[in-house]
């Protein structure tokens, strides 16, 4: 079996490095748009420091969509999209816009609920200071909630694993999509199973790091 695995290893490197090319463009487009909406979609609740209405529903709406189609929909329909974005709806970096898109819905939420889980008083606090909505931001709330910010990206990342094997259906290459050219269509068992082990220490590595990390960083 072992033999029959290192014959196909340089096929496997390159799976993996799709699948972290996907997850990567992924993850940061989460931090880089989704910490940001998130954090807006709490400002903008009721009550709290830029209450408005019109954009939270707007900015939930939209994350609710998104968040609801099943993810193979997603890329189907997100197909024009794609090909303006990079000229072409086949490959890793297509694949890789509604993966992007997924994510910033997906870790947008986790945001808004990281923050909703700060006490009032830490923002009270901040005002008494004089601090400024943006000093409130990064001073208070998100040095209160960085746990929480940090478990909800490790989950995020996860999920964003687990959503690239699907896009391997469409052609979007990574792990999934080598587990069903090699593994499923030619019925090489041991490449599946092989695959699916890669994908456990992936994702249980991960899981690891980032609640460790998120447990050292809370000073609550």
């Amino acid at each position: 079996m072992f033999d029959h695995i290192m014959q196909y290893q340089a096929e496997i490197w390159q799976a993996i490095g799709e699948t972290f090319l996907m997850v990567g463009i992924s993850i940061t487009a989460a931090v880089l748009v989704g910490l940001p909406l998130g954090t807006l979609l709490f400002l903008c609740r009721k009550g709290q420091l830029l209450e408005n209405r019109i954009v939270f529903s707007i900015l939930n709406v939209f994350v609710n969509v998104v968040r609801s189609f099943p993810f193979l929909l997603l890329v189907v329909f997100l197909i024009p999209l794609t090909r303006f974005i990079v000229g072409t709806a086949i490959g890793t970096l297509a694949a890789s816009v509604p993966l992007a898109i997924m994510a910033v819905a997906y870790y947008s939420r986790l945001v808004e609920q990281s923050l909703l889980e700060v006490p009032r008083g830490v923002i009270e606090a901040g005002r008494a200071m004089g601090a400024s909505t943006l000093e409130i931001i990064y001073k208070f709330l998100y040095v209160d909630a960085r746990s929480g910010l940090l478990l909800g990206l490790t989950t995020s990342t996860i999920s964003f694993i687990s959503y690239s094997t699907v896009v391997g259906i469409v052609g979007g290459g990574g792990i999934g999509d080598f587990a069903i050219r090699y593994g499923y269509q030619r019925f090489e068992t041991d490449l599946m199973v092989f695959t699916i082990i890669i994908m456990l220490i992936f994702v249980q590595t991960i899981q690891f790091v980032g609640s460790t990390t998120a447990r050292l960083i809370d000073k609550r």
